[in-house]
């Protein structure tokens, strides 16, 4: 997560990096021998089918045969293989974020116009069908994952959701992820991981047709497959390593901000994790307080590393240049802890999803507490794009009704235009119908 060339040049002499990253290159970059594998794995399973799919299980998942789809009892007894409290935080979690899509579904209103009489224009909003999702199980299970993927998707209206996860050593699903995908709604539940997940929800291995959609979050074999199955099927979004961003000043907990940005560094040893400060004292401060926090910190192998190669601290001369370097940035996640929050948020254009005042911390959001979706684009894709939402699993689908007296108006202008552009068909398809209107009004008189 780097500032570009372009904005550090037109904010010359305003900002000073005191910490800067470890490495110059960004932190997610498609590797050639990854999309190289996954070429190959995908155009494999496409030709084999499903013995494709068993054979990369069994290398690939330690899988040791049977079916990889849980039956509704299986899937239903997650609930008394994991502890009582967890069970309340998941119940609690999919209430939560299940409320926020579908207040976000009633938003997506049909709607009719007729900006002149005889034409009338609207949008019809209809779920995608089918949707895939991957929910990953590994170092971090990423228990809400669910919430944000299956259970937003059935709270779109989509008629068939399927999740995949990748086993665990005994063979069999995490419960906790596999609670959490129950909960949400999930109508089939397949215990295989990877690549080979991703190809059979898209080519339709699993006894369902190919899904319309791929969601969720994985490695970056499973990033890359969803990057080139992206056509065949929708996809949500191509997230790369977790990030989170901070705008402090001098009315900032040192320690607060410090464990905010080692709480997503926590992700990966890639994660990035900036702070953009207009106080050089509150750089100083967190500085010191991150790297006291990672002596203790029980996940320090992986948040000291991304911290190191990744972490940067800025001091911005003034709130508008801070404003002007944090939208550069495009961050996954950002918080403000200042003084005046509300003026930032009011300027702040580019995030994936801003958390305001001391009191918000993205793992409120990353756990489902919140009710948001922690699916949000990375690597400066909030400048152009949104996270996950109920509105991306519904398509606005427009329609238009034409009478017989919109006809002159409209047949007039689509032939002087087609008829410019050489386009005789189309200006065929006007003209008829303006010679349709004149018999029918000259059988009449």
């Amino acid at each position: 997560m780097l500032y570009t060339d372009a904005v550090l040049a037109s904010l010359e002499h305003r900002y000073t990096i005191t910490k800067a990253p470890g490495v110059a290159a960004p932190a997610a970059q498609q590797d050639p021998a990854i999309a190289e594998t996954v070429t190959r794995m995908l155009l494999d399973i496409e030709q084999r089918g499903l013995d494709a799919v068993r054979e990369y299980a069994r290398t690939l998942d330690r899988w040791e045969g049977g079916d990889f789809e849980l039956d509704a009892a299986a899937i239903a007894a997650s609930a008394d293989r994991i502890p009582a409290d967890l069970r309340d935080a998941i119940d609690l979690g999919a209430e939560r974020t299940q409320a926020f899509a579908r207040a976000q579904r009633d938003r997506l209103v049909d709607f009719e116009t007729e900006p002149v009489p005889g034409l009338v224009t609207g949008v019809k909003y209809v779920p995608v069908s089918r949707v895939g999702a991957y929910l990953p199980a590994g170092r971090f299970p990423l228990t809400a994952s669910a919430f944000m993927t299956v259970g937003v998707a059935k709270a779109a209206g989509v008629d068939t959701v399927v999740a995949c996860s990748p086993p665990q050593p005994d063979g069999g699903a995490n419960q906790a992820v596999l609670y959490t995908a129950y909960v949400s709604g999930v109508d089939r539940f397949f215990v295989v991981g990877g690549v080979q997940a991703l190809a059979a929800m898209a080519f339709g291995l699993l006894g369902e047709l190919p899904v319309d959609m791929l969601v969720g979050a994985g490695n970056a074999f499973v990033a890359e497959a969803k990057r080139q199955l992206f056509g065949r099927t929708a996809i949500d979004l191509l997230a790369g390593p977790s990030e989170v961003a901070v705008i402090a000043d001098e009315s900032a907990d040192p320690e607060i901000v410090a464990a905010d940005l080692l709480g997503q560094a926590e992700h990966g040893p890639n994660s990035p994790a900036a702070l953009v400060t207009t106080s050089p004292e509150l750089a100083a401060a967190v500085e010191s307080a991150v790297e006291r926090q990672l002596r203790t910190l029980a996940t320090s192998a992986i948040a000291g590393p991304a911290w190191r190669d990744y972490g940067s601290i800025t001091v911005a001369d003034s709130r508008e240049t801070a404003v002007a370097l944090m939208d550069d940035l495009a961050p996954e996640h950002l918080e403000l802890i200042t003084a005046d929050d509300d003026w930032y948020h009011a300027r702040l254009r580019n995030y994936g999803s801003v958390f305001i005042g001391p009191w918000s911390t993205v793992a409120y959001s990353d756990k489902g507490m919140a009710g948001t979706n922690h699916v949000l684009p990375t690597a400066g894709g909030a400048k152009h794009s949104a996270g996950l939402s109920a509105s991306r699993f519904v398509k606005p689908l427009t329609y238009q009704r034409i009478a017989k007296e919109a006809t002159p108006a409209l047949a007039h202008a689509v032939q002087v235009i087609s008829d410019s552009e050489g386009m005789a068909a189309h200006s065929a398809t006007a003209t008829m119908r303006l010679d349709r209107l004149e018999t029918t009004v000259e059988a009449s008189a």
